[in-house]
């Protein structure tokens, strides 16, 4: 599935991986209690959450920024073949070269692939296997990766496994960085390729970041998993089973959610369903989602 928008005189689009009821919000969101979730569902139903199965819909997309001369990949999702140990992520056989080709971003002609941070969701079309080896998908593309994330996970998964990394290290990351094609974006990397602004947004992992898009006058910007799902807009301190600082990525989403809300930015996760994009509106209690429909 693919769907586009603008945002300036960009042109956003975005192709999903997959996206179903796949996560049981006790086990993704440790401390949100049945009651808890049961106020919520009204707010959540039917495009983030399915009261009957008691199941989370989590996204799996890839973000497509064509502006100027530039075709740029934010987040490349799962990929093909890969041997992970989740059954709803493992050795998936999609038709995401296509979609890809159908948004003008076929592999030859990407430019640029950004990685917000380093998990195996976000990593996997770096990738394709070719007889046998793991080599780089976009051929033509330079791969921007965090340097704060790169690090820490780098020596990480030396020291224990990591369910969030899911052996992608090997199948993932290495071959492109061996193949020569990365450069490392540092925290204060500032403005990059002329239009996206880097912005630490740390918790989640150590060094994820976000990139704010700006053109003639309108803004978005890609929070990669600052929010895994709309209930974390309704409740803000709730973490994922995922998040590495839990402290830390509660003063991030407080943080984001102020600036989202106050500058009306569209914000663009990577793991909502439908409308998988939207705005932050201020309510009496706190904060609440409101989907932005594609044109």
């Amino acid at each position: 599935m693919i769907q586009s928008r603008h945002v300036g005189r960009a042109k956003v689009t975005r192709v999903v991986e997959y996206s179903a009821p796949t996560h049981d919000p006790a086990f993704l969101f440790p401390d949100l209690t049945q009651t808890e979730l049961d106020s919520f569902s009204d707010l959540l139903a039917p495009n983030h959450y399915v009261p009957e199965m008691n199941r989370l819909i989590i996204t799996i997309q890839i973000w497509v920024v064509q502006i100027d001369d530039k075709v740029i990949l934010i987040d490349t999702g799962v990929g093909n073949d890969k041997p992970r140990t989740a059954p709803r992520m493992r050795n998936l056989n999609n038709r995401v070269g296509e979609w890809l080709e159908a948004a003008g971003a076929s592999f030859e002609n990407v430019t640029h692939v950004i990685q917000t941070h380093m998990h195996s969701d976000h990593t996997g079309w770096n990738t394709m296997l070719k007889d046998g080896n793991w080599v780089p998908a976009f051929p033509n593309a330079r791969y921007l990766m965090p340097k704060t994330d790169f690090d820490y996970w780098n020596q990480a998964i030396e020291e224990k496994p990591d369910m969030a990394m899911d052996n992608s290290w090997g199948d993932s990351v290495t071959p492109v960085v061996e193949a020569g094609v990365v450069d490392f974006i540092e925290d204060d990397a500032g403005k990059i390729l002329d239009c996206l602004t880097v912005e630490p947004v740390p918790g989640h992992t150590p060094g994820m970041l976000s990139y704010r898009l700006e053109s003639d006058g309108e803004e978005a910007l890609f929070c990669a998993d600052v929010f895994h799902s709309p209930v974390q807009i309704l409740k803000p301190e709730l973490n994922t089973a995922y998040c590495v600082l839990p402290e830390v990525a509660r003063d991030t989403r407080k943080r984001v959610l102020e600036e989202a809300c106050e500058r009306r930015i569209l914000l663009m996760p990577m793991h909502f369903g439908v409308p998988c994009c939207g705005y932050i509106q201020k309510t009496e209690n706190g904060y609440r989602f409101e989907g932005a429909e594609w044109p």
